[in-house]
């Protein structure tokens, strides 16, 4: 909850612990006396011990559980108008009578407030905070340190030596925007193991998509001055390269070189027609700015992020908090659009202006998000409320875009909790202190090719949804290839043996793709283990494989099983079975892959006569990877440094299965 102070507020301790304005004494008395955690926090106390200093408050309940995380800039004044204040929201109100401790940190400011605020927020999990746990990274465009930069799409922490634009916000932006830069600058964009490696130009050098650094076809100052010039259209700088397109389109003609010419004509032409394209364009000095808007509908929030950057409109990314918000308890959208400010900017750039909608209520609430994030980032930061002509249109846009995606959350939400109430009545489950998001399902699959690189998936559902990053691989081992009934035991043996000793929790359902093979080595590992039986599942396919055909098996408890169960295709809990399935195949087999992939790639070459790891690192750097080398003859290999003539010979017969060939 943010509250504005103002110069009349005064700290009347001697108030602060009474009754509200807006009720009698005996209604106060009365109401503090069937809430036992409200009498046992001695507000008085409290609040004449706080200093008047910038820093983070916490709310705890009677059983310790935190409440609330909030930051101010004078800690005394904020506290104490949750207890003054006669018209504070239904929400502020359960929560302020639910107070039994106080905890307080003292910062030097409040920018210093508003990080341990998110790391509180983050640690805590507060109830009556608004929480956006958004995981995901923002990608940004990569231009490298190499001699001849890379130009690569990257996500994650951001570092010196290379230089980064963006944030983007979703990776069909940059995709784009590497696409422009290949086809006005020709940046080349390949792994630098294969740039080093080439020998003659690719594809995409034939084609007129890169300049072909790789081979020689530009030198390093011509490729360099590229660079610059994508880095000024990627800064917003757009004019400034097409008038030097255009003065050397000119300079070219004027010596008869077309050819020259016609290339800059060409880059022109695009840079044109890219600026055209945009939906919007700046007018002014607004390279770089974020749009916030909030909707609200029933107890849902969105809140819709729109980038601009480099002077070009990049798109919006909606975000929305985690868990379920009551109506009547919604929070007022000032506080969702504050609360969304102090946690997303905390780790992620702070552009050059903020514009969002006006809210009601506090007068300087813009003042000081502006101070704040200023503080925040060292330069000033513009905070717009009142937008006009372009940056109107920007929040028009993206106001419209948070309606949107709120409308197809709450549609996919709908559908999303009829199957997973479906799926709770066909299993005859009751979920924990009835609610259904904490019904959580764990799945198993496993995958191999004939028996190599076995890996074993789970994955999980919760809160009505998959969670990816609670998602595990296991290697399985010392099994006999191809044995799927031991792979499966082993895996849930490792998966659960932690229940046992108490150190983790069993799930509500235990799903296993295969039939009554697979679901009877489930049932005996659980009776092994002591855990419950019911919750085993199992998925067997249908004929032909096909989605909708699935029967569900279940294990026999006390010599009894319950009766297979074929759901049909138009079920939407056999559809969410079958989206958890798929989803635990597609994470085994990629496993699987990707291991079979090094295992065949770096195995023969490890193994080697006569190549430690120095060779073997010198052998990867020369030819790019194991299938160029693999490729490459005896001659080729001997060209390597630190390899002989004889040593080529023995690397390409064990390649080669024998086939040695001599050197001439």
């Amino acid at each position: 909850m943010r509250m504005t102070e103002t110069d009349e507020q005064k700290i009347e301790t001697a108030e602060a612990s009474g009754p509200a304005p807006d009720r009698t004494e005996d209604e106060a008395g009365e109401g503090l006396a069937n809430e036992p955690e409200v009498k046992a926090f001695d507000a008085k106390a409290e609040l004449r011990t706080l200093p008047n200093l910038p820093g983070c408050y916490r709310y705890f309940d009677a059983e310790g559980r935190c409440l609330y995380v909030g930051k101010a800039r004078d800690l005394k004044k904020r506290v104490s108008s949750y207890f003054q204040k006669s018209d504070l929201s239904p929400r502020i109100r359960i929560m302020v009578s639910q107070i039994a401790r106080l905890e307080t940190t003292v910062t030097r400011s409040e920018a210093e407030a508003l990080l341990l605020e998110n790391n509180l927020i983050k640690s805590l999990h507060p109830k009556y905070n608004i929480l956006f746990r958004d995981d995901k990274s923002y990608p940004y465009v990569k231009l490298g340190p190499e001699d001849f930069p890379r130009l690569s799409y990257y996500r994650g922490g951001v570092d010196r030596r290379s230089r980064f634009f963006g944030p983007y916000p979703n990776s069909g932006a940059v995709r784009d925007a590497i696409q422009i830069m290949q086809k006005v600058f020709g940046l080349r964009t390949c792994e630098n193991a294969v740039f080093q490696n080439r020998t003659r130009a690719c594809l995409l050098g034939q084609i007129g998509r890169c300049t072909a650094p790789c081979v020689g076809l530009i030198s390093r100052e011509d490729y360099a001055r590229d660079c610059e010039r994508a880095a000024a259209f990627l800064e917003g700088r757009t004019r400034e390269v097409v008038e030097e397109y255009e003065r050397q389109m000119w300079q070219a003609s004027e010596k008869w070189e077309f050819e020259r010419a016609a290339v800059f004509r060409d880059r022109i032409a695009a840079l044109t027609t890219l600026q055209q394209s945009q939906a919007i364009e700046t007018t002014g000095g607004d390279t770089n700015a974020d749009i916030v808007a909030v909707a609200v509908s029933g107890g849902t929030i969105c809140v819709n992020l729109a980038m601009v950057r480099g002077g070009r409109h990049l798109g919006d990314r909606p975000i929305f908090p985690k868990g379920v918000v009551r109506e009547q308890l919604m929070p007022e959208k000032g506080e969702i659009l504050e609360a969304f400010v102090a946690q997303h900017y905390c780790d992620q750039e702070i552009p050059t202006v903020l514009i969002t909608e006006p809210f009601e209520g506090e007068k300087d609430w813009a003042e000081r998000l502006s101070a704040l994030l200023s503080e925040r980032a060292g330069r000033r930061v513009s905070v717009v409320t009142e937008p006009r002509e372009t940056r109107r249109r920007w929040l028009e846009m993206c106001v419209q875009g948070a309606s949107i995606a709120l409308a197809r959350h709450i549609s996919e939400e709908g559908s999303r909790e009829a199957r997973l109430k479906d799926l709770l009545e066909v299993l005859e489950i009751e979920p924990k202190d009835g609610d259904p998001m904490k019904f959580r399902v764990e799945c198993f699959d496993i995958s191999h090719t004939a028996g190599e690189a076995t890996q074993a998936s789970c994955v999980v559902y919760l809160e009505g949804r998959m969670q990816s990053n609670l998602y595990r691989r296991f290697t399985i081992r010392d099994v006999t290839p191809g044995d799927d009934y031991a792979a499966m035991r082993q895996v849930l043996e490792r998966r659960y043996l932690p229940v046992t000793r108490g150190e983790a929790e069993l799930p509500d359902v235990v799903l296993v793709d295969g039939g009554r093979g697979q679901v009877e080595m489930a049932r005996q590992v659980f009776t092994e283990l002591g855990l419950d039986l019911s919750v085993i599942v199992g998925v067997a396919k249908g004929e032909g494989r096909k989605t909708g055909l699935e029967t569900l098996i279940f294990p026999k408890i006390d010599g009894v099983a319950r009766e297979p169960l074929v759901l049909g295709s138009l079920s939407k809990a056999l559809m969410l079975i079958a989206e958890i399935r798929d989803e635990a195949h597609r994470f085994a087999i990629t496993g699987m892959r990707a291991k079979r992939a090094k295992t065949r790639n770096t195995s023969r070459l490890e193994d080697l006569e006569g190549i430690g790891p120095k060779r073997r690192a010198k052998l990867l750097t020369h030819f790019g990877g194991m299938r160029q080398l693999k490729n490459a003859s005896a001659e080729d290999i001997a060209k390597c440094e630190g390899i002989s003539r004889s040593l080529a010979e023995r690397i390409y017969a064990q390649l080669h299965e024998g086939a040695a060939p001599k050197i001439e």
